[in-house]
């Protein structure tokens, strides 16, 4: 028999076990990685009596799809296995096995497959394109002894990089959120505190004459991010398929804790620009906008006087050595603006469609130069 005591402390237990399940915070829908295993179909057995040959074993395929999520990749299949179908061993009634069927694992656009050292296998970057992640095994003949050879057997990462006209590139609580929110119609998470972002979100700047522009809220990035500090790599991976980086500052500076320096504004995108310099230097040649944030708060005015006087100096004032960029960004426009109040977002949505119009142009202007050079 229980006694009070005991059965008290049972319902306790109970109880919290009920709340503790009740009150877990909901998992995230977003997935950006998701690490696979794949296995290519055996071939089948050749006949050595008649000279028969086994069918090759199937092969197993990565490829870009429209309409697709690695969550809904991980749902349809919980193991994360993907086998491919065995080869067909040869017959006296058919001497040439059957092949094994092929298997398509089907990812959104933008996937970078990779081994789990790193080392690339493809980047699925328009709907349509694959890539072979495991061979099939040969079938049986008499190179092979006529026995069938095993399928390719591996652990693959599915790493998503966000394709996106614009990239959001600031430390935390700089208001990209906030901006996010005024130009498009998605819902971020706000709030006067840092990593409110914690996955990517997608939002589309709508003109007047229907044209669409993506743009990506990404987390917060934090000094050291190129050495994985913070949200680091999860956050800077994201920017490498962007058309144009919105650098978002705080136009009174930033602190992320008491522990840490305050920051300038102008120091602080100087520090953005070290931090894209040191993680992949070829970022820091996208053409870029600088968003001045803030501006409707006491003393903004001042803030942003002094700030664009430093962009008009050439010698990095206040600048450790250490942290002065060797490749410095060139910003096509630097615009004050309040994401809260709405002030000045008319003017850095024309400025984002603008930059994005010309360097498409280059971009094809160079292309057709290309092609002439080629055929002369």
């Amino acid at each position: 028999m229980y006694s009070t005591k005991m059965l008290f402390e049972k319902c306790k237990v109970t109880c919290f076990l009920v709340c503790k399940r009740a009150y877990r915070k909901p998992a995230s829908n977003f997935l950006d990685q998701l690490r696979v295993y794949v296995r290519g179909g055996g071939g089948g057995q050749g006949q050595p009596k008649f000279g028969g040959k086994g069918g090759d074993g199937g092969c197993v395929y990565v490829e870009a799809v429209p309409n697709m999520t690695l969550q809904n990749l991980k749902r349809s299949n919980i193991k994360k296995r993907f086998i491919a179908g065995n080869g067909e061993n040869s017959t006296k009634r058919m001497l040439q096995g059957q092949p094994g069927t092929d298997l398509t694992v089907r990812v959104p656009r933008g996937v970078c497959v990779t081994t789990d050292s790193g080392e690339v296998i493809g980047d699925l970057d328009v709907d349509g394109e694959k890539v072979v992640v495991a061979n099939g095994g040969r079938g049986g003949c008499m190179a092979t002894k006529w026995n069938g050879k095993k399928g390719e057997v591996h652990s693959v990462k599915l790493v998503l990089k966000l394709i996106a006209d614009v990239g959001l590139v600031g430390f935390p609580n700089a208001g990209k959120s906030t901006f996010l929110k005024a130009v498009s119609r998605t819902d971020p998470k706000i709030a006067e505190y840092p990593f409110t972002t914690l996955r990517p979100q997608l939002g589309v700047v709508h003109y007047e004459d229907l044209r669409q522009i993506s743009v990506a809220d990404l987390p917060g990035l934090i000094e050291g991010a190129h050495m994985n500090r913070g949200m680091g790599h999860e956050f800077l991976r994201h920017i490498e398929r962007t058309k144009l980086l919105l650098f978002m500052v705080d136009v009174h500076g930033f602190q992320l804790k008491e522990s840490w320096p305050f920051r300038t504004a102008y120091e602080t995108a100087v520090l953005l620009n070290k931090e894209l310099e040191l993680y992949k230097p070829e970022l820091t040649g996208k053409p870029a906008i600088l968003a001045l944030n803030k501006i409707d708060k006491d003393g903004a005015e001042d803030r942003l006087q002094e700030t664009l006087q430093s962009f008009n100096t050439d010698n990095y004032p206040g600048i450790p050595d250490d942290l002065i960029p060797e490749l410095p960004i060139k910003f096509r426009d630097i615009v004050p603006i309040s994401a809260a109040q709405g002030t000045g977002i008319q003017r850095l949505n024309d400025r984002i469609r603008e930059v994005l119009d010309d360097e498409l142009e280059r971009q094809r202007v160079e292309m057709s130069s290309n092609k002439g050079i080629m055929k002369l």
